[in-house]
């Protein structure tokens, strides 16, 4: 029950953190491109790598309570594949296609390289 919790509790947090990430790039660059959503996969990609490489090269393996609260909860509420998803069907439905490849492709390999790149970090930050 304690793990449902922490799980409900980290995604309430990124469920709102998401939010306003998405109001924040609505406000200050317009609803051309979801560049809210762009954002929040690709730092979330980050933070997951960050998360994983630190909990494997600190030994941390056992810490759950982390992995349910951050990992699952606050980072699978934070990121939107399924926004993601949704948005480029729109670009699709306007037959924008090329801003769906892009936006599509550029999304996927930005989130890919953001978590190469946590790992790298934690593996520099952390030393067994």
């Amino acid at each position: 029950m304690q793990s449902l919790l922490l799980i409900a509790a980290g995604g309430a947090l990124g469920a709102v953190s998401r939010h306003l990430v998405n109001q924040a790039g609505l406000r200050l660059i317009g609803p051309e491109i979801p560049y809210g959503t762009l954002a929040v996969n690709v730092a979330g990609s980050l933070a997951l790598g960050l998360l994983v490489g630190w909990l494997a090269l600190a030994g941390r393996g056992d810490a759950t309570e982390i992995r349910y609260a951050f990992g699952i909860g606050f980072l699978g509420a934070f990121t939107t594949m399924s926004a993601y998803a949704l948005d480029v069907v729109l670009y699709i439905e306007k037959k924008a296609y090329m801003s769906a490849a892009l936006y599509g492709l550029g999304t996927v390999m930005a989130s890919v390289i953001a978590v190469m790149i946590g790992l790298m970090i934690a593996r520099r930050l952390v030393t067994p």
